[in-house]
């Protein structure tokens, strides 16, 4: 799977790498080597944690077996 990210250097010339499919989704480093590390591990985080909140919210039928 591949997603979309932008790095751009801040005034203190660190790395700060954002992932603009999946908002809010932000990370840095101190190298570009280091923000690209951390956006890569940013995102997994942010699949992982949406994924959580969406099975929370998907209710399952509960199917009673009537011996039929």
């Amino acid at each position: 799977m591949k997603f979309n990210i932008t790095i751009e250097v801040d005034e203190e010339g660190r790395y700060v790498a954002e992932c603009t499919d999946l908002p809010g989704c932000l990370s840095e480093g101190e190298t570009l080597k280091e923000a690209i590390r951390n956006i890569s591990e940013a995102i997994i985080g942010c699949l992982k944690s949406r994924l959580k909140v969406a099975g929370e919210r998907i209710e399952i039928p509960s199917f009673i077996n009537t011996g039929t």
